[in-house]
């Protein structure tokens, strides 16, 4: 695939050497790409490199919170039972087990419920507040849901049930009406920080309930682990508070007791030690504990993150993965047989959109496979298939186009659709579909430019190979303390020019990745540089025509730590690779 190499603007350029000179001499690629991310001054790079729980605010500066954590402390003082109502996905269910594991140790006759993705759909539903009511609960929690539940929230009065509400979504013009309403994206609400998920909030939920009863707060750091793979599943943005509690929560995991996700770990083969970046989480851990909600039910997954003892966890454990496998086949399944819909669909109508339609593809994959199709194809996707009687889809975008916006050019022939940016759900009638596709096509016309057409790789900055050294030096040591990567606080991209090839070939089963050497042209002499290209296998090409030339490359990339027999040395991970023709 091309590429646009687009270099990352600073508004104020002339930080960068500010930066260094206050960071002793700090080179010039790290003092820009810390601009990029806010970071200009001595004291700020001193809290980003050294965040702790000194950063945290205080959760009772929450709107609510305060009578949110008056009324647990009563439940608890009372013995009232009380159900803990969460979302399927990973941030609901490790939100679930976490607060649910909280005011278990307190002696609360304490129970959970989660929603059935096709029987129920997303969100506090009637179902879960009878049961609440049938299980004699006089409160229920509802976490990473219900900020737009207003006749559920009516309904529980109706039933007697006190609501709290601890959501991360946006609200509408109004609240529902409940006990408390958490969520730091509440208009009136002064909150400091607005980017926590939902686990993130039951995790301020037991810092303001410990504070209200004069506990010792140490007790919410028991759960960092849990925080960790919510933070890190739900994609949420890593600065302030989600950055500072995203690295205690990795720390937290590789040393974690938790005998579910110990079992976890064991089940997918995953030395917990060795998970030092979102990425072990987002790739490893969080697909099995989604499984449960997008195969069959959530509940597993709680119940596995509940577990007292590894043998009570192992047998989840086991369900969990091999539901993980049968979601990667169906999603093979469904994904060859998207592909060949959208290259029809290419072809017959030079689409700017793809809206591709099954009727027995699984819905609790779909978007997984939307999300796939638009790396392939680079254009907004929508699969459809039916629950029921409904049609259900949903929506992945591309950058530059805001995937909900296009949706709402579309509302009178959709029965409901909800979503941001990048992503959406929506369901509609069967008999609307091709009227929506032309409709939804129209929409993202309307926004595509020529450019956003070409995939962006966004550069951070231009670097000097032989100024990076080994893991030995400072570049290396400094750059480690950029992480935890993630949404707003990507990994850094460099640009390096000037290159020379010393050696490329392709590895892999199917000769899909690329490895090579590249050597600083004018640098220091016989310094070479490893480097790997995931996927990059076509870019021999490149590479053999420098070599073939005399050409130099310019190349992007990102910095890892490779071992390899037990010898630690730098790698280049690349992005892309081109002639150098200048």
């Amino acid at each position: 695939m091309t590429y646009r190499w687009t270099p990352r603007a600073l508004d104020e350029p002339d930080v960068v050497p500010r930066l260094q000179r206050e960071l002793n001499d700090l080179p010039a690629p790290l003092a820009r790409a810390l601009a990029l991310r806010e970071v200009t001054t001595l004291e700020e790079a001193k809290h980003f490199f050294r965040a702790d729980r000194s950063a945290l605010h205080d959760p009772l500066g929450m709107a609510g919170m305060d009578a949110a954590a008056a009324r647990l402390s009563e439940a608890i003082d009372d013995g009232a039972s009380v159900l803990v109502y969460g979302d399927y996905d990973v941030d609901g269910t490790t939100g679930t087990a976490l607060f649910t594991d909280f005011l278990r140790d307190r002696g609360v006759d304490v129970s959970f419920f989660i929603p059935d993705r096709y029987e129920d759909g997303y969100g506090l539903c009637r179902r879960g507040l009878d049961a609440a009511a049938e299980r004699g609960a006089s409160l229920v929690v509802a976490l990473d849901c219900g900020i737009t539940a207003h006749e559920e929230a009516a309904y529980a009065q109706e039933l007697g049930l006190d609501l709290i509400i601890a959501d991360h979504h946006t609200p509408k013009e109004t609240l529902p009406e409940a006990l408390a309403v958490l969520d730091p994206k509440r208009p009136d609400d002064d909150y400091p920080f607005e980017e926590l998920p939902g686990c993130g909030l039951a995790f301020k939920l037991v810092q303001a309930v410990l504070a209200h009863r004069d506990e010792a707060p140490d007790a919410a750091y028991e759960y960092l682990d849990l925080l960790a793979l919510s933070t890190a599943s739900d994609i949420v943005p890593l600065y302030g508070e989600n950055r500072v509690l995203m690295a205690e929560g990795l720390e937290a995991l590789q040393r974690s007791t938790r005998p579910g996700v110990q079992a976890l770990a064991d089940a997918a083969d995953l030395d917990l030690q060795t998970v030092t970046s979102t990425g072990n989480i987002v790739f490893t851990l969080g697909p099995r504990i989604n499984a449960a909600g997008r195969m069959e039910h959530a509940s597993s997954a709680v119940e596995l993150l509940l577990a007292r003892s590894y043998e009570e966890a192992e047998p989840h454990a086991a369900e969990l993965e091999q539901l993980n496998r049968e979601r990667r086949r169906i999603d093979d399944t469904i994904e060859e047989e998207a592909v060949e819909r959208a290259e029809r669909q290419i072809t017959s109508r030079s689409p700017h959109a793809l809206v591709l339609y099954d009727p027995d593809w699984h819905l609790g994959v779909i978007g997984i496979v939307a999300s796939s199709i638009v790396e392939r194809f680079h254009k907004p996707t929508i699969l459809l298939t039916h629950n029921g009687e409904a049609v259900k889809g949903s929506a992945r975008s591309i950058e530059g186009i805001n995937i909900y916006e296009a949706l709402a050019d579309c509302e009178d022939v959709l029965t409901q659709f909800g979503g941001h940016d990048h992503a959406a759900g929506m369901s509609l009638e069967a008999d609307d579909i091709d009227a929506f596709r032309d409709r939804f096509d129209d929409a993202v016309g309307e926004r595509v430019t020529p450019e956003l057409l070409t995939p962006s790789i966004k550069v951070d900055a231009s670097v000097d190979l032989d100024t990076i050294g080994s893991v030995a030096d400072r570049f290396w040591a400094v750059l480690k303390q950029f992480g935890p990567f993630g949404p707003a606080n990507p990994t850094p991209v460099f640009h390096a020019e000037d290159l020379d090839v010393v050696s490329a070939r392709t590895v892999g089963s199917d000769d899909s990745h690329l490895k090579f050497e590249v050597r600083q042209r004018g640098g220091s002499a016989g310094r070479t540089y490893d480097a790997i290209g995931f996927g990059m296998g076509e870019k021999l090409s490149v590479l053999r025509e420098s070599q073939d030339t005399g050409t130099p490359v310019e190349l992007l990339f990102s910095l890892e730590e490779n071992t390899w027999n037990g010898r630690t040395t730098l790698q280049l991970k690349a992005r892309d690779v081109r002639l150098d023709e200048a």
